[in-house]
């Protein structure tokens, strides 16, 4: 054999011996179940996390109006909203944490008496005092502001729940103020309540706010009354956050036969 068929011997015996070792080399590599099971710990684990609940925001638009002073009513309210927040802050579902903003209007203009935050958050708030006139389309104007803040309400919220108190009618430019709400991405989608404090309250009006067909205007003819609507918007929100479609909104149902005492504990 001469040395130019030796080398090539050698050169075809290297070759197939490579092309050998390659294929043993491909068999050895884990299949995509394999390459599954050897995923990291961390990574497994990852899949089997509780999810985030979602946030179910809650906003009340608060008439602090001097005439909100007479007959118990601002004392009424501020105790209605205390023993609605506790309530709130006593649900720890899955699906949903509550969070509770306050706006107030009274004087000149509206303010955020309470930032949004989680319920569960809340320590104590603040009583109201009333006091001036009613500045409603300030307060449409400041909670539309805050309905589209993506940072306050991110995109994976539920939709949000106004709550609409007064006892009067509006002394400043409303009308331009609502529509901008209602028109608002997240406005039009909000559920809004309204409740009328007395035989002065404008009705008219409050109905503009309202958008649930299955609980008109709430009419509250005594300062009682204002504690028996807020159970039921307690009672609304709290089975909106415990529902397996927390996205979908709960009706208001007033119950006559709701008293004084009342045990929010029983939700």
């Amino acid at each position: 054999m001469g040395w130019a068929s030796y080398q090539e011997d050698n050169e075809s015996r290297f070759h197939q011996a490579t092309i050998i070792r390659n294929k043993e080399h491909e068999a050895m590599k884990p299949t995509l179940s394999d390459s599954a099971k050897t995923t990291p710990a961390a990574t497994r684990l990852k899949a089997f996390a509780a999810p985030r609940a979602r946030p179910l925001p809650v906003i009340v638009l608060a008439d602090v109006s001097g005439s909100m002073g007479e007959n118990g009513k601002i004392d009424a309210l501020n105790v209605a909203l205390k023993e609605m927040i506790l309530s709130f802050g006593k649900e720890s579902g899955l699906r949903a944490e509550i969070q509770v903003g306050l706006i107030t209007f009274g004087g000149h203009e509206a303010h955020e008496h309470l930032p949004l935050v989680a319920a569960n958050l809340i320590e104590s708030v603040e009583a109201f005092n009333a006091n001036g006139g009613t500045p409603m389309g300030s307060a449409f104007g400041l909670a539309r502001k805050l309905l589209e803040d993506k940072e306050q309400i991110p995109s994976r919220a539920y939709r949000p729940v106004l709550i609409l108190v007064s006892d009067g009618a509006p002394t400043d430019a409303w009308q331009a103020q609502l529509a901008a709400l209602k028109a608002s991405e997240r406005g039009q989608k909000a559920t809004r309540f309204a409740m009328a404090i007395g035989a002065d309250a404008d009705q008219d009006m409050l109905a503009q706010f309202n958008n649930d067909r299955e609980a008109p205007v709430f009419k509250a003819h005594e300062a009682r009354d204002i504690g028996r609507f807020f159970r039921a918007v307690t009672m609304s929100v709290v089975s909106r956050s415990t529902s397996a479609t927390p996205e979908q909104p709960v009706a208001l149902i007033m119950e006559d036969g709701l008293s004084d005492d009342f045990d929010l504990d029983s939700l």
